[in-house]
């Protein structure tokens, strides 16, 4: 569990909000439009009503005092700059400030954030990638070169071990876990695994490998 401080509380704080809570964290929020924190107050552990580009609002709260702060403001790009710099100023441990530009994302990171997202570059890009091939179920980026994929696996796969298929020595990915179709999961399965022309494989590779054996599909 971690303390987190959430400022902003438009459609990106809010879902985040919601997540975070439901993993246990004690979350703070904070937004200048008592409406945006209605709903939200009844489960975060305080909320406050504030302009945090004020200096004053942040020292209020002792910012020093989280394991994370999230600036989730995407409509001002001034203000979020303000602030990013100001929870770095007033002693901050890790801030976490959302971009929607490379641009915005730069002057973030020379003011103070230590990390910069993305969340609406990020889920345009997933669905491109899921989109655009045929037959990817799911796709998630590890790093610029590698990323893990849902696919089917290919037909002559069916009916053999994963060592069998020399899945790993001719396509160089490895298979991290297998999806069923009851929806359970089998993960890290063995080189004896039989593979079933239903399971859906969690496959782990290069972005250039996986778009080669995206092909064969």
């Amino acid at each position: 569990m971690k303390s987190v401080l959430l400022i902003g509380m438009g459609r990106f704080g809010h879902h985040l909000c919601k997540n975070l809570v439901d993993l246990g964290n004690e979350v703070m929020i904070i937004d200048n439009d008592e409406k945006s924190v209605e709903d939200l107050a009844p489960v975060v552990t305080s909320v406050l009503i504030g302009d945090c580009t004020n200096p004053e609002v942040l020292k209020s709260i002792g910012v020093r005092n989280y394991d994370i702060c999230f600036v989730c403001i995407g409509s001002n790009f001034q203000s979020s700059l303000e602030i990013t710099s100001l929870l770095k100023d007033l002693g901050a441990k890790y801030v976490v400030s959302k971009a929607s530009r490379d641009i915005h994302a730069k002057f973030l990171l020379r003011n103070g954030a230590d990390e910069v997202i993305y969340p609406d570059k990020d889920i345009a890009e997933k669905t491109a990638k899921r989109f655009s091939a045929n037959n990817v179920f799911d796709y998630i980026e590890l790093t610029h070169d590698y990323s893990v994929y849902e696919i089917p696996p290919l037909a002559k796969w069916a009916g053999k071990t994963i060592l069998e298929s020399n899945i790993r020595p001719k396509y160089n990915i490895s298979i991290l876990g297998v999806k069923h179709p009851d929806g359970n999961v089998t993960m890290l399965p063995s080189a004896d695994y039989m593979i079933d022309k239903s399971d859906h494989l969690m496959v782990l590779g290069s972005s250039a490998n996986i778009e080669k054996l995206l092909k064969l599909l």
